[in-house]
């Protein structure tokens, strides 16, 4: 099976977020891949300009960044349909999409969508975020550094004729940085993409990871119904899987993050968190972390939990006082 190390150059509204197109924040201007073995070692590349239809003018960043104009664009480019139609011809069958960051994946599908193309990735959509993978072979997940920093960090040489923030050079450096860096130790991590999510209950996903699980719920209406789900707000532990017993319940860490400590009889302390994340529709969704806990990690949650509460009960007092001088 191949990868498809892939990057895009994308343009947006000139007057910022007043003027942006739902759904459609920025338009892909610019195609660039580089395809690797399985043994990656590169046996292709594909490049293409995009000729924009939505954002008439270049962004003055976008300009200054990839060197590109109007004219330039409108000379060289085609229709997106016409890029993307290419592009997946040239991916083939069997594939794993290798990006540097997790925007790619998310913009080429909005795209296709408000263009009316097909989107015919299977889902859940798997890739390799390879910032990521660089981040926790290197620098054990604490940094997410950019592309030109881990190429001068790896001592990755870098040729004047393929300057970075191009696509097919920028994809040729995720490359080289993939051929060069302990892939085989981290490529278990992989990511999966957001952009389209389950649509039923039986179809959410779950993840498993060495040391943590990863589980994708389907969409709710609003973050109470996210909570409300048995299947979203239940602990398995992450190495027997089996239903787990809370010993600290959900709490709000803020409104987006909620956190539990559980115990498995067989392999002890796991703590779970739940993030609440806006989908595409704008509807919500969960993504739940559950991992093993130390001690450690046990108190800081208790501490936390208390810290919650403390909080909690002072805004309440603090109203309560409001309500009494106001009546």
């Amino acid at each position: 099976m191949n990868y498809i190390v892939f990057d895009l150059e994308w343009n947006q509204s000139p007057k910022g977020k007043e003027g942006a197109i739902d759904h459609l924040p920025f338009e892909i201007i610019e195609i660039g891949a580089i395809k690797l073995d399985e043994n990656r070692n590169p046996i292709g590349e594909f490049q293409q300009l995009v000729s924009p239809s939505v954002y008439s003018q270049i962004h003055y960043k976008i300009s200054e960044v990839t060197h590109l104009d109007m004219k330039t664009l409108q000379r060289e480019g085609v229709p997106f349909s016409e890029a993307i139609s290419s592009f997946l011809a040239w991916c083939g069958k069997d594939f794993w999409f290798v990006t540097w960051g997790s925007m790619d994946l998310t913009e080429l599908q909005r795209n296709m969508v408000y263009f009316g193309e097909e989107i015919p990735f299977p889902m859940p959509l798997l890739y390799y975020d390879l910032q990521k993978l660089y981040s926790l072979e290197y620098h054990g997940g604490d940094e997410k550094m950019s592309l030109d920093q881990a190429v001068e960090e790896m001592g990755i040489p870098v040729d004047e004729e393929k300057p970075f923030h191009h696509a097919l050079d920028d994809a040729f450096y995720t490359g080289q940085i993939m051929a060069k860096m302990g892939f085989d130790q981290v490529k278990a991590f992989i990511s999966m993409d957001y952009y389209r999510l389950p649509e039923r209950e039986e179809d959410q996903v779950v993840l498993n990871f060495p040391g943590y699980t990863k589980f994708v719920s389907r969409e709710f209406w609003d973050k109470e119904e996210v909570l409300a789900s048995r299947k979203v707000n239940e602990v398995m532990c992450c190495c027997c899987h089996r239903l787990l017993r809370k010993k600290i319940r959900w709490f709000a860490v803020n409104s987006k993050l909620y956190v539990c400590l559980a115990v498995c009889p067989e392999h002890g302390l796991i703590r779970s968190k739940i993030r609440i994340k806006k989908s595409e529709s704008g509807n919500v969704f969960a993504v739940r972390t559950t991992k093993l806990a130390t001690e450690k990690d046990a108190l800081a949650i208790a501490q936390k939990r208390d810290e919650v509460r403390k909080r909690r009960t002072e805004r309440n007092r603090i109203k309560r006082r409001g309500r009494k001088i106001s009546g």
